[in-house]
């Protein structure tokens, strides 16, 4: 199945699917409806204007290096999750980086306290928008009131005149604990279980991408019991066995940042996509370069104290073939 992108050189049927955490892509603006305080110049990390573009500007180069080895086209199809609202992702996508390759982008204000939300850029001459919605997770806290967290967004196109559905995810953060936060995430989990039915309805075995910032691993319940059944695949289990991952949490890798496939996608049928290949980006430029932090994500703030980096996260790719 992988062989194809054993040789060298780049392919013009390959297509590259990601999916990238920003931390915190917060503009400079007060939003007095959310908790963005600590993200305005005058709060407690004093982000200012000049900060903010470096973060983006930074971005946008590494959106546009995802799948480069393998791959003439930058990515197709992008999940972005934890920026502040769509004018930061109109920013994004009108840098010098990636205004060349005219990204549409799907995006809706979640309820989430923070005021972060999760969104899809698309390459335009190449995939199809054809409807999007999102669905609330509704999760109560440990007082039994709402916890007001991400949605999750459906996207339904075509890429490259196929069908696709792709869902887009935040799941709640381990915060309060894993095992205490665990059944959150259970939640969620069952609510693509919803979308997914929903969306078998509609047709017969549809090619479905399930994408997100899980805040569980491959093999946690959440993914290994309760998202990925029969029809699913996972490449991101064998990395994970491998010893990759996108986080480091009290010295210890995590990969919470995955991309699934229906299982349809192993197939090989003329003029369909199939899956290939699975990595985590994780460049030398993408991290830290010395210090106790040395090899980690490469962050904008530790603390109150900015770094300049990008994100705690690392992002993920997959690559796609055109047969």
């Amino acid at each position: 199945m992988f062989s194809y992108f054993k040789s060298k050189g780049k392919n013009n049927k390959a297509y590259t699917i990601a999916f990238y955490n920003l931390e915190n892509l917060f503009d400079t603006k007060n939003d007095p409806n959310t908790l963005d305080d600590d993200f305005t110049p005058k709060g407690k990390k004093n982000w200012n204007y000049k900060r903010y573009k470096r973060k983006v500007k930074k971005i946008a180069n590494v959106i546009a290096q995802l799948g480069a080895e393998k791959s003439y086209h930058s990515p197709v199809i992008i999940g972005l999750v934890e920026m502040e609202n769509r004018e930061v992702l109109i920013d994004l996508t009108q840098t010098n980086q990636l205004k060349k390759h005219n990204y549409g982008i799907v995006h809706y204000d979640s309820p989430d306290e923070r005021g972060i939300d999760v969104a899809m850029l698309y390459k335009k001459e190449l995939f199809e928008l054809l409807h999007s919605e999102t669905f609330p997770l509704i999760i109560t806290n440990e007082n039994g009131e709402r916890d007001y967290t991400r949605d999750i967004l459906l996207v339904k196109g075509k890429l490259n005149g196929e069908l696709i559905y792709v869902i887009v995810n935040h799941w709640p953060s381990r915060r309060s604990g894993e095992d205490e936060s665990e059944e959150k995430r259970i939640k969620a989990a069952q609510l693509v279980g919803h979308i997914v039915d929903k969306i078998n309805e509609e047709i017969p075995d549809p090619k479905i991408i399930i994408m997100g910032d899980f805040n569980d691993d491959p093999i946690n319940k959440s993914i290994k019991e309760y998202l990925v059944n029969h029809r699913f695949y996972n490449p991101m289990e064998r990395l994970i066995c491998t010893g990759n991952g996108t986080l480091n949490h009290k010295h210890q890798w995590h990969l919470f940042d995955q991309i699934i496939f229906s299982k349809n996608f192993l197939n090989v049928e003329e003029g369909r996509h199939s899956f290939k290949y699975a990595e985590v980006f994780d460049k030398h430029f993408l991290r830290e370069w010395k210090g106790k932090f040395k090899g980690n994500p490469f962050r904008t703030y530790v603390g109150k104290w900015y770094l300049g980096g990008l994100s705690d996260h690392f992002p993920v790719y997959v690559y796609l073939k055109k047969n």
